[in-house]
């Protein structure tokens, strides 16, 4: 285990090449930039306008990282130079991802859909989630074009992650159910990685936990525990080269306290 150096909280974290992205809670600099070996800083980049932070991915066939704003409602597209733009979402984006494709899905939590956009904001499609699927926070496509879907916030009753067919109307299995902390449930899982076999990490944020699905969503192993962490795990990247996840460990309401643990898987 280790870990990135603590200060502003950490809002999101993401891995491109040899680098590690982590996008702290600044107005300029937000986005530190440390290589995979050391963890030395490089250097910090500026993302212009940035207001609602909602998530944050990568792309390696673009060589950029993507950025949710929702109160802006748009993506910002930062390059590995540093040069960013924007694209609008028309909607809230909560949870992003890049599929086998290099297409970016973007989960839109309060209209229950997942829209799909190429690298520079063409929207490809539009998919409807399921009605049980209540508020998704985040969704990873599979090789054979099925998702992996989260949903459970606050005082919803189910909180759970969900295997959806690749049209986006039915629910294949999911795993969870009721809110609560046994080892078949979760308070609101946040943040998915999903590796290239398909096993799933789920940040189970109100547990303070990590937990490791198969393929099927069955239950496996819990991966980070209490123990591991001194706040909340907010997100989650996986390294599948090197098999390391990153955790961004952050604290809600305590104002400038934030870092990100790394765990060999």
């Amino acid at each position: 285990m280790h870990t990135l150096p603590e200060g502003k909280p950490v809002l999101e974290v993401t891995s491109l090449a040899d680098e590690v992205y982590v996008l702290r809670w600044k107005y300029r600099h937000q986005v530190e930039v440390y290589d995979v070996i050391n963890y030395r800083l490089q250097r910090r980049l500026t993302v212009p306008n940035i207001r609602d932070v909602t998530d944050m991915t990568s792309c390696e066939h673009y060589r950029c990282v993507y950025i949710g704003d929702g109160d802006v409602q748009c993506i910002h597209r930062l390059d590995v130079q540093g040069a960013v733009t924007q694209w609008a979402v028309n909607d809230t984006p909560r949870g992003l991802s890049v599929n086998a494709a290099h297409n970016v899905l973007v989960t839109c939590h309060y209209v229950h859909r997942i829209k799909e956009f190429s690298s520079h904001g063409d929207l490809l499609r539009e998919l409807t989630l399921p009605i049980g699927v209540i508020y998704p926070r985040h969704a990873i496509q599979t090789r054979n074009g099925e998702f992996i879907v989260s949903h459970g916030v606050g005082d919803d009753v189910v909180h759970r992650v969900c295997k959806i067919s690749a049209d986006g109307r039915h629910i294949i299995k999911s795993h969870g159910g009721w809110q609560g902390s046994d080892i078949g449930q979760y308070k609101v899982p946040i943040h998915l990685a999903v590796d290239n076999n398909e096993f799933v990490f789920v940040a189970d944020e109100g547990n303070r936990r990590v937990t490791l699905l198969s393929p099927t969503l069955d239950y496996i192993r819990q991966v980070v525990s209490p123990d591991d962490l001194k706040w909340l795990p907010d997100r989650l990247c996986l390294d599948i080269h090197r098999r390391r996840l990153y955790v961004a460990d952050r604290a809600w309401g305590r104002g400038h306290d934030g870092r990100v643990v790394v765990f060999s898987v």
